[in-house]
């Protein structure tokens, strides 16, 4: 069984738990996507937001996550702000972390997920809070997400930081969770087999991967958006809102950051980002995962503090 690919899906998606999930609360709006037909009803969004004055930051989770993996950066940021460390008179910073559409606690339609749809749903989550620009953050898928928002809608991002970005065409991607169909098929006889192997797990030591398996199963019926795109992208040709071929157009200040030891997405799609995009800062944060806002928020917080005094002071770049 390949163990490595539920590793890297499983810490890509495991979610900061203390005490900052008691200062960042789900709050809910709905809102509705315009010009997706096959969603055409009023949606639930869930956010978590710090506070409603200052520089709106918006925070994108990635793959198989949510907006609770953004609480300890959001903690971090929060309290350098509160202390005035690295910003000017104490300016204020206003984060906002969504749960995308089909993703957390966030809407969760019957439909076959793509790129678009969620880039209608942060354009109406955004519009019904009265963000007219912000600064767009995106981890992994987010970072996809996010991207492709900036393309669509240039004069509403104001800066652009991507967190070890997906987006980029990777046909070594293609087949590499083709044996987890039979996990995802939608009936009980597939949880019936699984309890069975307990035994069989036990005896060969597998007991592991097999409990890998039982949570990537439970984890993605519980997240259809993550189990839409694992079911229907399986072939090259199928990546067919990749935007490799035009990030290129994106003129935002943009700081793009990598984890050095990124077993996930692999360095040349955070190099291709940086290459494509003008004026575009790469920086990579040492001896990290794949899951840098879960598992380096201090790292994550101080490049985003720095990245927006910059903008501030009139220097997207970090000066050479």
């Amino acid at each position: 069984m390949p163990q490595s690919n539920l590793s890297d899906l499983h810490t890509s998606s495991s979610s900061d738990q203390g005490k900052s999930q008691l200062q960042f609360p789900l709050q809910f709006i709905e809102v509705t996507l315009q010009g997706i037909a096959e969603i055409p009803q009023a949606q639930q969004a869930a956010y978590r937001r710090s506070g409603y004055q200052g520089t709106p930051v918006v925070l994108l989770h990635g793959f198989l996550g949510d907006s609770a993996n953004w609480q300890g950066v959001m903690a971090e940021i929060s309290q350098m702000v509160a202390l005035d460390n690295g910003l000017d008179n104490g300016s204020a910073i206003d984060l906002i972390a969504l749960d995308l559409l089909g993703f957390g606690a966030s809407s969760k339609p019957p439909v076959a997920y793509t790129v678009a749809q969620e880039v209608a749903f942060l354009r109406a989550v955004l519009q019904q809070l009265g963000l007219e620009s912000c600064i767009l953050v995106g981890h992994s898928f987010g970072g996809w997400v996010s991207a492709a928002y900036t393309i669509a809608y240039p004069d509403q991002v104001s800066a652009l930081c991507l967190v070890a970005p997906a987006g980029i065409r990777d046909d070594s991607f293609c087949g590499r969770y083709n044996w987890m169909r039979p996990v995802l098929w939608q009936t009980p006889v597939v949880d019936a087999l699984l309890w069975c192997l307990k035994p069989v797990a036990m005896l060969f030591r597998q007991t592991k991967t097999l409990e890998l398996i039982c949570w990537a199963r439970r984890e993605l019926n519980r997240q259809p958006a993550a189990r839409s795109f694992l079911v229907d992208r399986l072939r090259p040709e199928d990546a067919i809102d990749t935007v490799e071929e035009y990030i290129s157009v994106i003129i935002t200040p943009t700081l793009i950051l990598a984890a050095e030891v990124d077993d996930t997405i692999p360095a040349w799609h955070c190099e291709t980002y940086a290459e494509l995009i003008t004026g575009a800062e790469l920086m990579v944060i040492p001896e990290a995962g794949h899951g840098l806002p879960q598992n380096n928020p201090t790292a994550i917080a101080h490049s985003l503090i720095k990245f927006i005094h910059r903008l501030r002071s009139g220097f997207p770049s970090e000066p050479a």
